[in-house]
């Protein structure tokens, strides 16, 4: 079963590619996509890896929660599920 991870602090210039290169190390990853934004396509520092297990996805958390990478500490979970937002984008 898939696994998502959220990963934040993430250096601006980083892009899917060098995401999913960095988290397959760990195992097969399924999608990685760093989150920008919809005006300007600037990242927002922040992105979602799937890794095709949770045994693998595990195995990322712990090795690169709190590392650093390229000079940011980065910040590795499991994903939330989104929050249910009103008609006006409020929580």
């Amino acid at each position: 079963m898939n696994k998502k991870l959220y990963v934040g602090n993430l250096l601006y210039e980083a892009g899917d590619e060098e995401l999913n290169q960095l988290f397959s190390q760990f195992g097969p990853v399924t999608s990685a996509r760093v989150i920008r934004f919809h005006d300007s396509g600037r990242s927002k520092g922040f992105g979602f890896v799937e890794m095709e297990n949770a045994e693998d996805a595990q195995k990322a958390i712990d090795a690169l929660n709190t590392q650093d990478y390229k000079g940011r500490k980065l910040i590795v979970s499991e994903a939330k599920p989104p929050k249910e937002r009103d008609g006006n984008g409020y929580e």
